[in-house]
């Protein structure tokens, strides 16, 4: 009788354990072997389709899903995520990441990371274990031994470079980081002039003075890197170069969006013609696409048309074939020029009318128009017969503040009485450490609607902190981090090199600006700057909305496991145990599913 219990049980144990070998996906042991071979696999969700609409409050979503009263009689203004949010999960307290700045956005979501881990702060920073780069960039980050100028001299203040000096090689540590459009080999043209100029990156003395590409800098590794990994596919398209080398798809297309606006053999869904663009005041030199409302619809419009390239099995410029994508997106710029810009040229003002976010018709313009492009994304999807199996995910890099106009105040542009934080330091130096031609207290600044402040001498953190308390009112009010309450967000700027050593967040709706072309700002720690649209949809999701918190770093996670592969391939989700959205049954046996 034991014998027959024995080889019965056996054989069902065996059984059920073929089932489940045979049912999930393939892993080994290391590495990029632990991953499925995407090509392979049997799961429902074959592909990821990731957008951002850089600026899209929760709040601007739910207006235009739902209706607000005064805009479009009532009635909702975005047919499209309105639809998808009937077979999708809504969440409601979806926050950026902190700070709030495209770069750490773009790295949240594609990599699963705060700044604690993924050491990007911004896209212009600071890093005081790196050397500067062998040439000044064009925005004035100090370079050296490229430099030409003849009237140098070490007293003349720093304002030029070391000529024939090489910084690195000498041991010099601390500079200024650039990963903007300064990088570029010319940041006027649409292509950036063919891609990264090395010269104008910092430098790494522990790794034989070697330039340090965006990719090498972010610490962590992005999901296009393990889907790479895993036999899969990926494309992206960004506005810079830095976000498309520092995540690695497979297909990068990366249009310099401050470059020079040129024609363009393209239409917007509006009808647009874009040649001659539709904007003629702001094509000069100079200028860039984000610099008007029209033009910047025929430069999403480029992305948009990428994007449904690939959806047609082509590589982004329609030039080759190519597999579609296994994860696949963009972002939109739109939305954030049209609630932040102020056209003087046409006289014409972005952002809301009042606090509960009710668009400007200018602002409303672009919200459909970003909206009528997706929907061309979903029709190019549908037509192929692969909307069932593409997981869609339409979030934000960061939000925008202030929604509401009646706060903004511009410092000093709307009270030359006041400064930014930098400004009562002192002012920013070269960015090179104390003692060295060109240095003051604070190395490197940034200021947007929220200042985060790098100093050559960390000993006098403290009475920075001070002066910056005994100027309180000047600077815009609002909260000051440092020591204890900045490591509870951040690595100690004791330990990790490129750390800030003070964070001053302003009253919200104070944007540290002399000019007077915008009347919103992003970077900052505000519920406007960060509380994004986060929408994940797909036919088989019956919709729902979650209202617990949950932030864009978990979209990364959450575009694995939707495709069956090992979060912990993420070295985010190692490092920050970041985890996947809740609410999606094929990730975590919810049951929301149809």
């Amino acid at each position: 009788m034991r014998s027959i219990w024995y080889r019965y049980h056996f054989r069902s144990l065996l059984v059920i354990l073929l089932s489940v070998m045979f049912s999930l996906p393939a892993v080994a042991s290391q590495g990029d072997d632990r991953a499925t071979n995407l090509l392979n696999s049997r799961r429902n969700i074959k592909r990821v389709l990731l957008i951002s609409i850089d600026g899209m409050h929760a709040l601007d979503f739910q207006n235009c899903s739902k209706g607000i009263s005064g805009v479009n009689g009532g009635k909702p203004y975005c047919s499209n995520l309105a639809a998808l949010a009937q077979n999708g999960v809504n969440y409601l307290q979806a926050y950026a990441s902190r700070p709030s700045d495209s770069f750490p956005g773009t790295v949240a979501l594609l990599t699963g990371a705060t700044p604690r881990s993924s050491g990007a702060f911004y896209d212009v920073s600071y890093d005081r274990r790196l050397s500067p780069p062998k040439m000044t960039t064009p925005y004035g980050i100090i370079g050296d031994a490229a430099n030409t100028d003849p009237t140098f001299s070490p007293t003349d203040g720093g304002s030029t470079n070391f000529l024939g000096y090489d910084s690195c090689k000498a041991g010099v540590r601390g500079t200024q980081v650039g990963f903007d459009e300064e990088i570029d080999t010319d940041y006027t043209q649409l292509n950036a002039g063919g891609g990264i100029n090395p010269n104008y990156l910092p430098r790494d003395p522990d790794n034989g003075c070697k330039p340090v590409y965006p990719h090498n800098f972010v610490r962590v590794n992005s999901v296009f890197e393990v889907v790479n990994g895993a036999g899969g596919y990926t494309a992206w398209s960004d506005k810079h170069r830095t976000y498309t080398d520092f995540s690695q798809p497979s297909d990068p297309y990366s249009p310099e969006i401050n470059s020079v606006p040129t024609a363009q053999s393209v239409a917007t869904v509006l009808g647009e013609s874009c040649s001659p663009l539709p904007d003629q005041t702001r094509v000069a030199s100079g200028d860039s696409w984000s610099d008007s409302f029209q033009n910047i619809r025929c430069y999403d419009t480029l992305k948009v048309n990428a994007v449904i390239n690939w959806i047609d099995g082509k590589t982004h410029d329609a030039t080759k074939s190519a597999p579609v994508p296994n994860v696949m997106g963009m972002n939109f710029q739109a939305v954030s020029v049209g609630q932040k810009l102020v056209e003087k040229s046409t006289g014409v003002t972005g952002g809301y009318t009042d606090a509960t976010g009710t668009p400007t018709s200018t602002l409303l313009t672009e919200i459909r128009f970003v909206d009528s492009s997706i929907g061309e994304m979903l029709q190019a999807l549908a037509k192929r017969g692969l909307l069932n199996s593409t997981l869609i995910i339409v979030s934000a890099k960061h939000g925008q503040s202030a929604i509401n106009p009646a706060s903004v105040l511009r410092i000093p542009a709307d009270n030359s009485s006041l400064e930014a934080p930098s400004v009562a330091l002192g002012g920013v130096g070269s960015g090179l450490t104390a003692g060295l031609p060109g240095s003051k207290l604070v190395g490197q600044a940034l200021e947007d609607d929220i200042s985060l402040i790098w100093l050559t001498d960390q000993s006098q953190t403290a009475a920075a902190v001070a002066t910056l308390n005994a100027n309180l009112s000047k600077i815009g009010g609002g909260e000051i981090f440092y020591g204890p309450s900045l490591a509870l967000m951040f690595n100690s700027p004791q330990s990790d090199s490129r750390t800030p050593d003070i964070i001053v967040a302003p009253n919200v709706g104070v944007v540290y600006t002399g000019g007077t072309k915008k009347v919103a700002e992003h970077g900052g720690f505000a519920n406007d700057d960060r509380n994004v649209m986060m929408l994940v949809s797909n036919p088989r999701l019956s919709a729902s909305t979650v209202t617990n918190p949950v932030e864009t770093r978990q979209v990364a996670p959450t575009i694995l496991s939707a495709l069956g592969l090992d979060t912990d391939l993420l070295q985010a989700v190692q490092k920050e145990h970041t985890e996947i959205l809740p609410g999606l049954s094929w990730v975590t046996g919810s049951d929301n599913c149809r």
